[in-house]
């Protein structure tokens, strides 16, 4: 039992919360890449990915496992990316501060679901057991460059005006 919950049903809302920050992250990505804020899917993308990690850690563990170290840099990066949204209203170095905060989030999101297949998914285990084939390696390899290329890319697209620019202009 977590929280009261079967571990299969604390397992179940686990990964539906990371799916839904997974699937939000990838809107709000885009969104800054077409410099548009996304007030909505911003927080949803923000507060889910934040449970995402915190569920993580209530799963019975013996040992700090690698998947703890990414929640905890994660968590270090949301907690720098939602101030520097909601506190300094992306004004100055908070705009990109926020873009790669928020972006690295969703690329450690999207890692962890792509050794969560490998491990789970018959036909990608099989490629890669022990997770140190190639396969698996050409995979991550991929999500990296893409999420490098999609962070670098939305560092230079979103340029907006910060919100209490935009509030005293109104």
């Amino acid at each position: 039992m977590v929280l009261g919950m079967t571990l299969g049903t604390y397992t179940f809302l686990h990964v539906l919360i990371s799916l839904v920050g997974i699937g939000a992250g990838l809107i709000v990505m885009f969104g800054l890449l077409g410099a548009k804020r996304l007030d909505g899917w911003t927080g949803l993308f923000l507060t889910t990915s934040v449970l995402t990690s915190v569920t993580g850690f209530g799963f019975p563990f013996e040992h700090l496992l690698p998947s703890h170290i990414v929640g905890v840099i994660s968590l270090v990066l949301l907690a720098v990316a939602i101030p520097a949204r909601y506190v300094y209203h992306l004004a100055g170095p908070w705009r990109r501060i926020y873009v790669v905060g928020a972006g690295m989030a969703l690329y450690l999101n999207v890692f962890v679901l792509v050794a969560q297949a490998f491990m789970k998914v018959p036909a990608l285990k099989a490629l890669a057991p022990t997770q140190k084939e190639p396969p698996f390696l050409v995979a991550q390899l991929i999500v990296l460059l893409t999420f490098g290329a999609l962070i670098i890319l939305a560092t230079k697209r979103f340029h907006i005006e910060p919100e209490r620019v935009r509030a005293r202009a109104a």
